[in-house]
């Protein structure tokens, strides 16, 4: 596997706030699944991440993105979505979804069969048709996580970070469920993993949390 210029920076500044956060033991009951090489290798398709803005945006970033991980998976512990009762919602019928089914899975949760589309499109992987491979390789599922920072939506969670903007990227990620008065309990939750994150990489989290 060759690495980028950019993307090496850009792991190096990673790798440091990981062995920080991995002496602060903050995800004891990791499943064995996430592996930090699966990461390190879903990092090349999108070396802009944690690698733009200067040291402490790129800090802001990774303890974002590890915040809403942290949400999502219950501390890296769910692969698959916990509902089994949700499973067969995530089926927009404006496009195709057969018999899959398209829950959350990986360190977002993925979901839905036009996010399992669009990611595949963009990683080059059949993911509308072979959906478990986010529940199944590593690589992938972390892939699909950083596809939907950097690249989803009309404004991805990479592009509100970058300016400061951390209700910005729960607005992208849970905006339905949690903002404007929705489930604010939710969105302090992320607040509040946002926080301890900036404090053990050393940045402030800044003043635009909550949406």
């Amino acid at each position: 596997m060759k690495l980028s210029a950019t993307t090496i920076i850009g792991l190096f500044v990673f790798t440091f706030a990981l062995l920080s956060i991995s002496e602060a033991n903050m995800f004891p009951n990791r499943n064995s699944f996430y592996t930090y090489k699966g990461l390190v290798e879903s990092l090349n398709s999108y070396p802009a991440f944690a690698n733009e803005g200067g040291s402490n945006v790129e800090k802001m970033e990774m303890a974002a993105l590890l915040a809403h991980v942290d949400h999502d998976t219950n501390g890296l512990k769910i692969v698959r979505e916990s509902n089994k009762d949700n499973y067969n919602l995530y089926c927009d019928p404006a496009g195709s979804c057969g018999s899959k089914q398209y829950y959350g899975r990986g360190p977002l949760q993925l979901s839905w069969n036009y996010n399992y589309a669009d990611a595949g499109k963009a990683l080059k992987y059949d993911l509308l048709n072979n959906p478990d491979l986010v529940a199944t390789d590593a690589k992938i599922s972390w892939s699909t996580a950083l596809w939907f920072w950097m690249a989803s939506g009309d404004k991805p969670c990479h592009k509100s970070i970058v300016i400061g903007s951390f209700s910005g990227t729960i607005r992208t990620i849970s905006g339905g469920i949690e903002c404007d008065g929705r489930n604010s309990e939710e969105m302090h939750m992320r607040i509040n993993s946002y926080k301890k994150f900036c404090g053990i990489v050393g940045v402030n989290p800044g003043n635009d949390l909550s949406c």
